[in-house]
């Protein structure tokens, strides 16, 4: 039996999940075949419908928001396109990461129907700070030793697989990014880390209420995989402390 989705936030006008790795948010062109889906899970797990109004990336783990009725869902997506919402995430990466940097690099966009060539640039910007290294006494690449860093990423604009593209672009490639990042080292830490996914993960999320108007910050601890893994290299001090409960409900 699946298991219940892990609720961060509930109110009369939104609820904010935890949304597994590896799951998709609702089906679309490119996933056919596919058969569950976490606005399905989230709408039978609640009883009533729900409405998206923000993406993650289906390797993604992460907080993600769901309005409860039309109005609320025009609200946060324009507070989404406004750039409005301040957006964290955790990712580790190969190399030592820059200690502060915002990258700026334009994207493509990457829809898989036409050819990149024909795809104009656009602007994206993530900041990016290194909060944390590790060196392992193992030879993955070149070297006698491996480096890997624990990144923190701000995207400030909403380009499809931005923060993956940026960092890889960068010369920091996510770990387990199979189109952006390298095979040797995603290969090391899934046959000897047991981390055989995209270890990027949206922690935070915040945004002012959009019936209320009180700020709302959001905070989505790690799942097993990266918890367990955060562990074993010292870095607990940078767990995200989990939002406690369902706030109460916010009547208009």
């Amino acid at each position: 039996m699946t298991p219940p989705l892990s609720l961060l936030h509930l109110d009369d006008h939104l609820v904010a999940v935890h949304k597994p790795a590896g799951l998709l948010v609702h089906r679309s062109a490119l996933a056919r075949g596919e058969r569950e889906f976490l606005l399905q899970r989230l709408r039978d797990q609640l009883g009533r419908r729900v409405y998206p109004v923000h993406r993650l990336d289906r390797p993604t783990s992460g907080v993600i928001v769901f309005a409860l009725d039309p109005d609320t869902a025009a609200a946060l997506q324009a507070a989404f396109t406004a750039r409005r919402v301040t957006k964290r995430y955790l990712a580790v990466v190969r190399g030592i990461g820059p200690e502060r940097e915002r990258l700026d690099y334009p994207l493509r966009e990457e829809d898989g129907r036409r050819p990149k060539a024909q795809m104009p640039a656009m602007e994206a910007a993530t900041e990016v700070r290194r909060l944390d290294t590790v060196e392992l006494p193992v030879r993955v690449d070149r070297y006698p030793q491996s480096r890997y860093s624990l990144m923190e990423a701000s995207p400030l604009t909403g380009r499809r697989h931005q923060i993956r593209r940026h960092l890889s672009r960068r010369g920091y490639p996510i770990i387990g990014d199979a189109k952006h990042g390298k095979g040797n080292h995603n290969r090391f830490f899934a046959e000897h880390l047991a981390c055989p996914r995209l270890l990027l993960a949206a922690v935070g999320l915040g945004f002012d209420h959009p019936v209320s108007g009180r700020p709302l910050d959001l905070c989505c601890p790690l799942d097993a995989t990266m918890t367990t893994l955060f562990e074993r290299f010292g870095w607990t001090g940078h767990l995200p402390t989990p939002t406690r409960s369902p706030v109460p409900s916010v009547m208009p």
